[in-house]
């Protein structure tokens, strides 16, 4: 059976806390890395209903998308709701895995998955990250040591590219070179000028394992002297980032498209809000799941006809209405949006760690619990 280290790595994969926002805490909060995992309750909030769930259903593992905890504490005492929330879990042997602002920006994750269960096509991100900075290595090794140098950069990490690893490209030529007094060459004599058929490896990797990938080659390499060069290839964006925009498959108006959202997001008890004309066509959407208002004037310059998101306040949605050619807003409540990924994210776990059962809860933690129009 995995581990609870087992589910993490996978779920890290998917998920890179390298991706959070610097404010944010994710990762484990509780839990054993050598536990075993053969359930795993996936959730919005980690609140005393959802952990009851998971007790209840023998849950070894509750991954939840909002933190416990956003800010350090002195205490878990069970006197507080948090701190009994810490409690049940550790008395019953549950673990508590928190992805949140690391998974609202990648595929498979919430803005993803709320573009999805929208049933949009054509789906990219609405402001794109900057891809991970990566390096170009070109190093030149004999012909005979070309396998070992390549073998110990690509165990430093250099090589991997999306869903491959090891690559590389080589070509051949000749080096030349003349030891100097104080040499102390593995080919060659002090003094005389030496031609050796020489192997050039180029390769990639993430710039942050630049130490990592020099010391490797380093090492390996059978020349005193060691000839590489380190490149910086230019910025581009990553395929992951705030957001989305995609294409319904046919157009609807305003009133239609609302009517559309609230019956594609799981019940609740709150109200899905409309600013616009009602009978404005809706092609174009845009969304972002969660707290968006940061990227409403985004949304029109991506040329969207409507932008999703949710926690939206009275004044930036007044005064991006009296932008030209502004595009209408539909506000919904926060946890149904971010619900819509708790379903991506078991069937991604699921395939990728064999004997794992996954649960999603269908609870209702939105704090809301009724409105009056």
């Amino acid at each position: 059976m995995p581990t609870l280290r087992d589910v993490v790595g996978v779920l890290d994969g998917l998920y890179d806390p390298r991706w959070a926002d610097s404010w944010d805490a994710v990762g484990t909060v509780a839990g054993d890395p050598d536990a075993e995992v053969g359930k795993v309750l996936f959730a919005v909030d980690p609140v005393q209903a959802v952990v009851d769930e998971a007790v209840t259903w023998g849950a070894d593992l509750v991954v939840t998308h909002h933190p416990l905890w956003l800010k350090g504490v002195t205490s878990v005492a069970a006197t507080t709701p948090k701190g009994r929330v810490v409690h049940t879990l550790i008395s019953h042997g549950i673990a508590l895995h928190t992805c949140h602002t690391n998974a609202d920006s990648p595929a498979l994750g919430v803005s993803e998955s709320m573009a999805l269960a929208l049933g949009l096509s054509d789906v990219h991100p609405l402001e794109a990250d900057p891809a991970d900075p990566t390096d170009t290595w070109v190093v030149f090794v004999p012909e005979e040591a070309a396998d070992t140098v390549a073998a110990a950069m690509h165990g430093a990490g250099a090589g991997a590219m999306g869903d491959y690893d090891s690559t590389q490209f080589r070509s051949t030529g000749t080096g030349s070179f003349r030891p100097l007094p104080g040499a102390d060459p593995a080919i060659g004599e002090v003094g005389t000028v030496e031609r050796v058929p020489e192997v050039r490896i180029e390769m990639v990797a993430d710039r942050r394992l630049r130490e990592d990938v020099r010391a490797a080659l380093v090492e390996a390499h059978p020349y005193e002297e060691v000839a590489y060069d380190v490149l910086e290839p230019a910025a581009r964006a990553a395929d992951r980032g705030s957001g989305r925009v995609g294409t319904l498959s046919s157009e609807m108006t305003l009133a239609q498209f609302a009517a559309h959202v609230a019956d594609r997001l799981p019940s609740h008890h709150s109200a899905t809000r409309v600013a616009g004309d009602p009978e404005r066509p809706i092609r174009t959407v845009a969304l972002c799941g969660g707290s968006g208002d940061f990227l409403l004037a985004t949304a029109t310059r991506s040329g969207a006809d409507v932008y999703v998101t949710s926690d939206l306040r009275h004044h930036p949605v007044s005064e991006h209405l009296e932008q030209p050619g502004a595009c209408a807003v539909v506000d919904v409540p926060h946890w149904a949006a971010e619900w819509t990924w708790l379903p991506v994210a078991a069937a991604a776990l699921a395939e990728r760690v064999p004997g794992v059962e996954t649960k999603v809860s269908t609870i209702v933690t939105d704090p809301w619990t009724s409105h009056i129009s």
